[in-house]
């Protein structure tokens, strides 16, 4: 059976109840799975910092396409929602930077390749205080159907480790630029940057989360 004989097999009544009253989206629902991914992305950074395994750094990249799937989808979503439970600039600022989490995670990897670079203290203590941040985002995305008041919580641990990764970079970048070697200066630098940006990406879904919080309570 077709969509169309399937939409016609529908009581008329019920027909003309949808058109009045269309089903809203479960947005709610989309960034607590979406900030999850994220926060499971970081995780894998996390471990390749550790590890310098290739495969997990594969990994990291096959997420970042699984990522834009998912943005494209919650995207695509919010375009033809009907009506949402809070502000669409809102709903759509969170996908937008939960995705751009996952893109900096994969930035760091493919240039750490690019560049023939493996992990050092630096890069995995940022990926550490990354994740922090990125599982506070996920607990706080989660708690928004439910205990919206406890997810403000979450968005200012979130916030605080990203100021803990730009303390980080800070002492990177201070122990990188001794010496002579300008070449492995300006590699690591790159390297420290993606990081330093993901973590920017993480402070901004937790004032997402915040401007959401502050308008469900």
């Amino acid at each position: 059976m077709d969509d169309n004989q399937t939409h016609d097999s529908k009581p008329i009544f019920r027909r003309l109840y949808e058109r009045v009253f269309p089903t809203v989206a479960d947005f709610f629902g989309m960034l607590a799975e979406q900030s999850a991914n994220a926060a499971e992305t970081t995780r894998l950074l996390v471990e390749f910092m550790e590890t310098g395994d290739v495969e997990v750094s594969q990994k990291v990249r096959a997420d970042e396409h699984e990522a834009d799937r998912v943005k494209a989808s919650n995207l695509g979503v919010l375009s033809e929602a009907f009506s949402t439970p809070i502000d669409r600039e809102d709903i759509h600022r969170a996908i937008m930077t939960l995705d751009d989490i996952v893109n900096y995670c994969k930035s760091t990897v493919v240039e750490m390749d690019v560049l023939g670079l493996a992990p050092d203290k630096h890069s995995l203590e940022m990926a550490l205080h990354l994740r922090e941040g990125a599982d506070a985002l996920a607990r706080g995305f989660a708690r928004l159907s439910t205990d919206p008041a406890t997810a403000g919580n979450d968005a200012a641990a979130a916030r605080k480790a990203e100021r803990t990764v730009e303390k980080a970079y800070r002492r990177a970048i201070a122990d990188l630029f001794q010496g002579d070697d300008y070449l492995n200066m300006f590699k690591r630098r790159e390297t420290y940057r993606h990081l330093s940006n993901a973590a920017d990406r993480v402070a901004d879904a937790a004032h997402s989360l915040d401007s959401i919080v502050v308008k469900l309570c």
